[in-house]
């Protein structure tokens, strides 16, 4: 089945070149020009991912992004400038799952679209035989890829349900950033540890009633990171 993708950047050349790529690999290519044309197509389509420029018009790609994410938790790749350590950073608190910098390759973008839907296609897998995981007040249902506190929905990024649920199903086991990174990025991902610690911060402020004193993912100090089982 054909993969299906939102490209949003305001310069022309650039979507059209990536379009052109993709589609050769027999994907489906939705594409938009500005944050807010990003946001309603986003609302309105059922994409597999959406690769997200910064820089945009009527609502900046962070905005952009911040809205997507009260509604959905598709995967979101930024394009970031070159060397811009911050937009990164604020991209991954504005909830997106991954970044690739300006000017990049196109078989990079291709190398982590596919690396992101083997994941979602292998979680898919992992969940047949077991469809919930309880743990006190919080739920995960698997399959769905939802997540509970009290019955009460908590509207998870793709990324941050990956974290929980491999910390989850391993209680006591302490990852460190580097395993996590490793595991749940994959280990060709380019990125630093720090995009650990942002999705770990941001988890704690969904999932924990008081984040700094967390009653599910815990930190071991110069270690890493574990649930309390």
């Amino acid at each position: 089945m054909a993969r299906k993708v939102l490209v949003v950047d305001d310069e022309k050349s650039i979507v059209k070149g990536i379009t052109f790529s993709l589609r050769q690999d027999d994907m489906d290519v939705d594409t938009a020009y500005d944050g807010q044309e990003a946001v309603d197509k986003a609302r309105e389509g059922d994409y597999d991912i959406i690769l997200l420029d910064v820089m945009l018009p009527r609502l900046s790609g962070f905005e952009a992004c911040q809205a997507i994410r009260e509604f959905s938790d598709v995967p979101i790749i930024m394009l970031t400038a070159k060397g811009d350590d911050m937009d990164k950073i604020l991209g991954l608190e504005y909830g997106a799952d991954d970044y690739i910098t300006k000017p990049f390759n196109i078989l990079e973008i291709k190398a982590r679209i596919k690396a992101i839907v083997r994941r979602a296609e292998k979680n898919r897998e992992k969940t047949k035989g077991q469809k919930v995981l309880d743990k006190g007040s919080l739920k995960l249902d698997l399959e769905s890829r939802r997540v509970f506190i009290n019955d009460h929905e908590i509207n998870l990024t793709a990324r941050e349900f990956d974290v929980l649920e491999l910390l989850a199903r391993n209680p006591n086991k302490i990852y460190s950033r580097m395993d996590l990174l490793n595991l749940v990025w994959g280990k060709d991902y380019p990125g630093d540890e720090r995009t650990v610690d942002v999705h770990i911060r941001r988890l704690r402020e969904k999932i924990e009633e008081s984040p700094s004193n967390p009653q599910y993912v815990h930190t071991k100090w110069g270690v890493g990171y574990y649930f309390a089982g």
